[in-house]
């Protein structure tokens, strides 16, 4: 798929509307599409009163936007600015897309940022904060001035806009902020994630003059700091329940499994949104059983 993106983004008389639509669905990484809208389906489930507020014109409209539009914005926004590191780094070559800079993708990113503008309308202002600070640390991570990716360890505390998505969600339907231990949790464990794939990148990374907090550390260290992300996030989750930390207790475990196995952290990188799927499914399910008992389902 990305040989033919590459191939048409050299022939301008080559594109058409198919290959335009393929390009931003390899652009917009629908592998970690549940990323974003994953935190949404948590942040709801914990923060409704009932089933009834389950589906509603607003978690329907906040789980759309941070499906696919969000994605569009927060990739399209990192690789038209990476471009030139990207030529670089061997994950282009598959399952991601180099930028073409073609002005109809740019303005495709535009729209998806727009969009998240959109949403302040349609929720109340407790969510605010949280569209806000997506929206900001999402062009903040990559574009200049500030650019947090290529200042270590910024770019790891920065990567915390992973959650506000869900912590939009909870204040949008429970009318509130969500617990601060679950909030500090939530972007402890999203520092891990930046921070553990960014091992792969330590190389290219070096090569291009980019330093993050992987090439800092280097390898060895980072899965250490990983760990440490991923241990503290799971305490503070047990703070809010017991189970919850337990449940998060599975990332350190595993980061530490790959540091002592043969096994190639670009390949252990392919394998988080299947962890991360099965995580987020238990916590939403375990948020929906909150308002409605797995005695009434079995019932």
């Amino acid at each position: 798929m990305t040989e033919a993106v590459s191939d048409t983004a050299t022939d301008p008389g080559r594109r058409s509307i198919p290959d335009l639509l393929r390009y931003l669905l390899v652009l917009s990484r629908p592998r970690f599409w549940l990323y974003l809208a994953g935190p949404v389906a948590v942040g709801v489930t914990y923060g409704i009163a009932n089933v009834d507020g389950l589906f509603t014109p607003v978690t329907v409209g906040l789980a759309a936007y941070f499906l696919v539009p969000a994605n569009v914005f927060l990739y399209g926004v990192n690789d038209a600015f990476d471009a030139d590191i990207d030529e670089l780094n061997p994950k282009k070559e598959g399952r991601e897309a180099r930028w073409r800079g073609d002005r109809i993708v740019a303005v495709a990113v535009v729209v998806s940022a727009a969009l998240g503008l959109a949403a302040f309308a349609a929720t109340p202002r407790v969510a605010w904060p949280y569209l806000a600070g997506f929206l900001l640390l999402g062009a903040a991570y990559s574009a200049p001035p500030v650019r947090f990716k290529t200042t270590p360890f910024l770019d790891s505390v920065s990567n915390g806009l992973y959650v506000l998505p869900g912590a939009a969600a909870y204040a949008a339907v429970a009318g509130t902020h969500p617990p601060a231990a679950a909030l500090v949790g939530a972007w402890l464990w999203a520092m891990g994630m930046h921070t553990f794939s960014a091992i792969p990148d330590i190389e290219p990374d070096r090569a291009a003059g980019i330093r993050t907090t992987a090439t800092l550390l280097g390898e060895g260290r980072t899965y250490a700091y990983c760990i440490a992300c991923w241990v503290a996030a799971a305490v503070a989750f047990a703070a809010v329940d017991l189970r919850l930390g337990a449940l998060l207790g599975v990332y350190p475990v595993f980061a530490a499994w790959v540091a002592r196995s043969s096994i190639a952290v670009d390949r252990a990188y392919w394998w988080f949104p299947a962890l991360n799927t099965a995580v987020g499914t238990l916590l939403a399910m375990g948020g929906l059983w909150r308002v409605y008992p797995i005695t009434e389902v079995l019932a």
